[in-house]
């Protein structure tokens, strides 16, 4: 049985509400999956009218644009914080693709509960999907133009061709859609297809 959510106190922020419904959205998603919960059944759950929940959530969806955009900040994250120190634009490469690949991995095949949601968010194109792959390919970019900068890479090319193609390589292993076929590779991918690109940009 899902803990009960605790009694809402008078004149709550609507941010600590959806906060609150989030969370227990979550934890009923887990147990019961995404595609297969109505907002009724969540309403009557987590002991909130379906009238409440859609004061705060126009659709089911909207719900879960907000775990999907919170699974996606922690890997973005995860990314970021495997680039610091990085001492080339290559090695920052290698290091943003490997993070980004084991943080994908762990969140949607470890934590089976997020998978339900990442399905249909990448089949689905969500918003928060489409932000996610912006994201991505600004750092893409990010690390082709200092490389660029450094004489580490080369600059003939057009610039959205490279970021693109580059984009297109990692898919199978950061879209949860096709990861999900290629988890026995995921952990030599990366070190194997940076090298092989890290070698098309060489000058």
């Amino acid at each position: 049985m899902i803990k009960k959510p605790q009694p809402i106190p008078r004149g709550p922020s609507e941010h600590n509400v959806r906060d609150q419904i989030v969370e227990a959205a979550a934890e009923y998603f887990s147990r019961y999956g995404y595609e297969k919960t109505t907002v009724s059944d969540l309403a009557k759950e987590i002991g909130f009218s379906k009238a409440y929940i859609y004061k705060f959530f126009a659709t089911k969806q909207a719900i879960g644009e907000v775990i999907c955009s919170n699974t996606l900040s922690a890997i973005l994250n995860a990314i970021n914080k495997g680039m610091v120190d990085a001492p080339t634009a290559s090695e920052r490469f290698r290091r943003m693709f490997k993070a980004a690949v084991a943080e994908s991995s762990n969140l949607f095949f470890q934590d089976r509960k997020l998978y339900d949601i990442a399905s249909s968010a990448a089949s689905e194109q969500w918003q928060s999907t489409v932000n996610y792959q912006i994201e991505i390919k600004k750092i893409i970019l990010q690390i082709i133009l200092e490389g660029r900068d450094t004489g580490e890479f080369e600059r003939k090319t057009p610039i959205d061709e490279t970021v693109n193609a580059i984009y297109l390589v990692m898919q199978p292993y950061t879209n949860p859609l096709l990861l999900q076929h290629n988890l026995n590779l995921a952990e030599q991918a990366p070190m194997i297809l940076s090298s092989l690109i890290l070698r098309s940009l060489a000058p």
